[in-house]
């Protein structure tokens, strides 16, 4: 028989009675006369309820779907990067039909198709079994239909063995075997009650399975008030499987809102295992994405230093724009600690205050290196404060506050792994703005020394304020013109002692002025890139610079600077190991005239030698800032090569260059004698990438020059060095069994390091993972500075191990956890400690303690 759209009203029982003359015949055939929102909307409005337990949606298999593979991390996080982000959370160990058995992936997911669909009676179907639909109706508008009914609208399927419905007061009872499915969640129950209008229900023993993020669970009894109202009585909530429950929460009444977004839960415990581990008396939880008012996960630990913490945030939503989190906490060995966070976002700017305060630290003032500047305080602070906002149309300011209340705060109350070694705390102001062709901006720098193992006269200058100007305008297609200009006033807060003659750390401001022009001719195959530059700095120093051993006190210097680069692109194709590539070959050189200027009378602010590698065999200052600029006479020659493969990639690269002196290198940082050799090293560095299985990069530098060293040995005497290698680094990563990574480096510096660094992550199995690392150091330089102010590197042979970590992790369909050990230097002195961290995530909650996941992220190379 055809289907009969439904009007609704009282016409349907009219309808209903003409087309079933026989009260007790079975019904075959499809049915469509009931109102479209009536009999269907009873599961509709229990629906309401499984919004409590909605988690952040992720894929889950469906029934009858064959299990998918673990994750592999290199599909999102490409070998050699330096920071994976983490991974996703995965359900991918779960069953494939761990949903309730009556699941059918056939049904439309399309849930707004429900406006305009019918609602549709199948006969006969109970669980496959043909027994027949029962159709009665005892009185006028009541239907009483039973032997397996199935009703159908769109996205929604009620099945029952038995159904009553009253089409005036709207009034249904559904019993035997009731299952419901919808396009996000499935509903089973011994019976649904209640009226569709107005939308109120009860249901009983009930078991759900939300489809996207995996939460299922029981209650005993579910009542829905209204649409956006429910309560569920002995209720319980999990992401594992079906009848596996690692995990579960279990409440005795739950109030779910759709409204305001919350859920309250009370009487509740959390399980593992069937064994409670935490009560909750009442706390309240998200039903859909709004934030809400309410506890987060407490962290805790211990530490060496100040004891058993605990930590118990609270999130406060005050409005749509901006919140609070409010944290107590007590540390066993110190005391009570407060730590408050308050986060703003406007249309044209936004922000965070974070403040952690401890009024009266009972623990010891613990100085091993002396250089402690607490003074005895009792007060504890940690202050960080950051705003971005658009002061006007272009014009931006940022600031970025951050101060301790002493150089050990860090050291006694970091929680996490990387914090607890830092050495300065930066804070800066900015007010930045930009054209076309120009840019400026106007800022303040500074910073706190909050490592006690160093003094404090180590801190970089203030730099209050500093003003840059940058400006590059193309005169033709070929030609550049150009200006850098930096303003700064520097002032020292701690000074070092001064030794002998040598320069001191004197307060006073620094402009910078570097007009250019560059030119650029290039083709497809070769380039050539003239330019031209006059570099003017002029100081303005304290009135006492002569005690700081300075002559003048505005002393200044302008020198020109000019360089030619130039290169070849030669091409063609090749083959190797059976697949084609295209191989390149680069030659280069570049030839670069600094004048030389006597700059012993200039003072260092924020000026050092920068590290020589490949690409500083092209720059036109081998010193950071603008304290000192290089004499110069130099051509460079390079060569590279490489191998791309069909798709564009770079599959090997290999460089080698070195600079000749065509005249000494006079300009030096203070106590650093002039340079008499005519080459440099030679710089060299390899990076292959056949597959993306495995990476290799190196670099290596040699130097062909016998030279006397900067440095001294252990009894302060003078040597020489040279006609050796300078420089080594080999770091290999390779991908193992999936998500494993097995990563090797060995870094050596002459005179300042050598080392090894060895880490894995190895799949034991398809649930766990091993993880490992080792920092071993076979020499170590460590400078020292004595009471007059010299500073000379000691060597250290002392090899010692300066980190090592080992661990496991578990990963199940609802549960992950984490264990790891570590042994690491803390400080400037190398100072070492011991830390166990654990970790776990109960999938669908969060993570109770991430921090060894961020450790882990930054400690090998590839890990997520």
């Amino acid at each position: 028989m055809g289907d009969v759209p439904s009007c609704g009203g009282a016409g349907d029982s009219a309808k209903l009675a003409a087309f079933r003359p026989d009260k007790t015949a079975p019904v075959t055939s499809r049915i469509s006369i009931l109102p479209k929102r009536r009999l269907l909307a009873t599961a509709v409005a229990f629906i309401v309820s499984g919004y409590a337990f909605e988690a952040p949606a992720q894929s889950a298999p469906t029934q009858g779907e064959t299990r998918a593979a673990a994750p592999v991390a290199a599909e999102t996080c490409p070998l050699g990067s330096f920071i994976c982000p983490p991974r996703p959370v995965s359900y991918a160990l779960c069953r494939p039909n761990a949903m309730l058995d009556f699941y059918e992936p056939s049904i439309t997911k399309d849930s707004s198709l429900r406006e305009t669909a019918v609602t549709d009676i199948h006969s006969g179907i109970d669980d496959g079994n043909q027994a027949g639909v029962k159709v009665e109706s005892p009185e006028p508008n009541v239907y009483h239909m039973t032997g397996g009914v199935r009703l159908e609208r769109a996205d929604q399927v009620l099945r029952a063995q038995d159904v009553t419905y009253n089409s005036d007061s709207t009034a249904y009872d559904a019993r035997g075997d009731v299952k419901y499915q919808e396009a996000g969640m499935l509903v089973s129950a011994d019976r649904m009650t209640g009226t569709t209008t107005p939308n109120q229900g009860d249901a009983y023993n009930v078991r759900y399975q939300l489809l996207q993020s995996r939460g299922n669970g029981v209650a005993d009894h579910a009542k829905v008030m209204d649409p956006q109202h429910g309560r569920f009585t002995l209720a319980s909530y999990s992401t594992c499987d079906v009848g596996s429950r690692m995990w579960e929460f279990r409440a005795k009444t739950m109030n779910l809102n759709k409204e305001t977004g919350v859920g309250e839960a009370r009487s509740a415990t959390m399980r593992f295992k069937g064994v409670p581990f935490m009560y909750l008396p009442y706390f309240t939880f998200p039903l859909d994405d709004r934030r809400k008012s309410g506890f987060l996960y407490p962290t805790f630990g211990s530490s060496s230093r100040s004891g058993l913490f605990l930590n118990l945030p609270y999130y406060l939503n005050l409005a749509p724009n901006y919140d609070a989190t409010i944290t107590p906490g007590y540390y066993s060995d110190r005391g009570g600690m407060l730590g408050v966070e308050f986060r703003y976002l406007q249309p044209r700017t936004n922000g965070t205050f974070n403040i952690q305060y401890m009024p009266n630290d009972t623990g010891p003032d613990t100085d091993e290196s002396g250089t402690s500047d607490r003074n005895g305080s009792k007060q504890r602070y940690l202050v960080q404060i950051t705003n971005s906002t658009a002061v006007a149309d272009g014009v931006y300011f940022s600031a970025n506050i951050n101060r301790a209340s002493d150089n050990q705060y860090f050291r006694d109350f970091s929680n996490d792994l990387y914090s607890s070694a830092t050495g300065l705390l930066g804070s800066s102001v900015a007010l930045r703005t930009n054209g076309k062709y120009w840019a400026a901006s106007l800022s303040a720098t500074e910073y706190q020394n909050v490592d006690a193992s160093l003094p404090n006269y180590i801190t970089p200058y203030r730099s209050w304020p500093r003003a840059l100007f940058n400006f590059e305008m193309p005169a033709n297609s070929w030609l550049d013109v150009g200006v850098d200009t930096e303003a700064v006033n520097f002032k020292k807060v701690d000074r070092a002692p001064i030794f002998g003659t040598q320069p001191g750390q004197v307060d006073g401001a620094r402009l910078d002025i570097a007009p250019y022009l560059a030119a650029d001719f290039s083709g497809a195959s070769w380039f050539v890139r003239p330019r031209v530059e006059y570099r003017y700095t002029d100081y303005r120093l304290d009135s006492n610079f002569q005690r700081f051993n300075y002559t003048e006190q505005n002393p200044s210097r302008s020198v020109p600077i000019g360089s030619l680069d130039a290169g070849l692109i030669f091409d063609k194709q090749t083959n190797l190991f059976g697949n084609n590539y295209t191989q390149t070959l680069e030659p280069r050189i570049y030839y670069l005239y600094v004048p030389y200027r006597d700059q012993k009378n200039l003072p260092i602010f924020d000026t050092n030698v920068m590290s020589f590698d490949f690409w500083q065999l092209f720059t036109t200052n081998r010193f950071s800032g603008a304290d000192r600029q290089m004499d110069a006479n130099n051509l460079t020659a390079a060569l590279t090569t490489r191998l791309l493969d069909d798709n564009g990639i770079e599959r090997l690269s290999a460089s080698v260059g070195q600079i000749q002196y065509l005249s000494s290198q006079k300009v030096q940082m203070p106590g650093v004698a002039p340079t008499d050799y005519s080459k440099s090293n030679y710089v060299a560095q390899l990076g292959i990438q056949l597959n993306d299985k495995w990476r290799l990069n190196s670099a290596y530098q040699w130097n062909p020059n016998k030279q006397r060293s900067p440095y001294f040995d252990v009894n302060g005497n003078v040597f020489y060095q040279g006609r050796d290698t300078d420089l080594a680094t080999v770091q290999l990563q390779r991908r193992i069994a999936g998500d494993g990574i097995v990563n090797f480096s060995y870094r050596y510096r002459r005179n300042v390091m050598e080392q090894f660094d060895t880490s894995v992550v190895f799949p034991v199995s398809e649930r766990w993972r091993a993880l490992a690392r080792w920092v071993f150091a076979r020499r170590d330089v460590l400078p020292v500075t004595l009471d007059n102010g010299a500073t000379f590197n000691t060597f250290t042979f002392s090899h010692r191990t300066l980190e090592a970590a080992a661990g496991v992790e578990y990963d199940s369909c609802c549960v992950a956890f984490r264990v790891l050990g570590r042994h690491y230097v803390h400080d400037y002195l190398r100072k070492t400690d011991n830390a166990i961290m654990f970790e776990v995530e109960f999938k669908g909650l969060g993570s109770l303690n991430p921090q060894s996941g961020a450790y882990l992220r930054r400690a090998i190379l590839g890990y997520q």
